[in-house]
């Protein structure tokens, strides 16, 4: 048995590493699970992916909302950032405008965002289901100790109006 040819050697490298380059490649430039994009008062947008988020200071908490006609919705468990953290305390804004994937816009004072008391979180897991296996994707969601925010207490038409699914963009504003 003869040695192995060092150009059959070199051939078969190549080979390996043109398969495998490509693979490696797409793996550490793929975006860290679904993205939602924040765009800042000057324009720049920075998109954020689930593994980003994740590393934020997490909030759980019980949840549910009173929609226009008085029902309650959605009650469950839901884990998410504060919008605040999200955004960062030093951040130059009035309010946010928060737009789902299927052109749904809610703004959002800035006084609600740093409202602890009715927390404003986006939410990007729901009785243990993360995005992308929960359907309403991120979701803004309100949520005060004791669980439910109603409409009264919101001083909304309806408080579910502002727990926005599938959101895609976070738009600072100052107005």
């Amino acid at each position: 048995m003869r040695g192995i040819r060092p150009a059959y050697l070199l051939g078969f490298l190549a080979l390996i590493v043109a398969v495998v380059t490509p693979i490696v490649v797409r793996w550490t430039s793929a975006p860290a699970g679904p993205t939602i994009a924040i765009i800042d008062l000057a324009g720049t947008e920075r998109t954020i992916g689930l593994k980003t988020i994740e590393r934020l200071p997490r909030f759980c908490r019980r949840g549910s909302y009173e929609n226009q006609f008085g029902n309650w919705r959605d009650e469950g468990e839901y884990c998410g950032v504060r919008l605040i953290d999200l955004l960062g305390v030093d951040a130059d804004y009035t309010s946010v405008v928060v737009i789902a994937e299927d052109g749904y816009r809610v703004e959002i004072e800035r006084r609600r965002v740093e409202d602890s008391e009715q927390p404003l979180v986006l939410a990007f897991s729901f009785n243990g289901r993360t995005v992308p296996d929960w359907p309403d994707g991120y979701r803004i969601a309100v949520l005060p100790a004791d669980g439910g925010v109603s409409n009264a207490d919101y001083g909304a038409e309806s408080a579910g109006s502002y727990w926005v699914k599938n959101v895609a963009r976070i738009v600072l504003r100052f107005d």
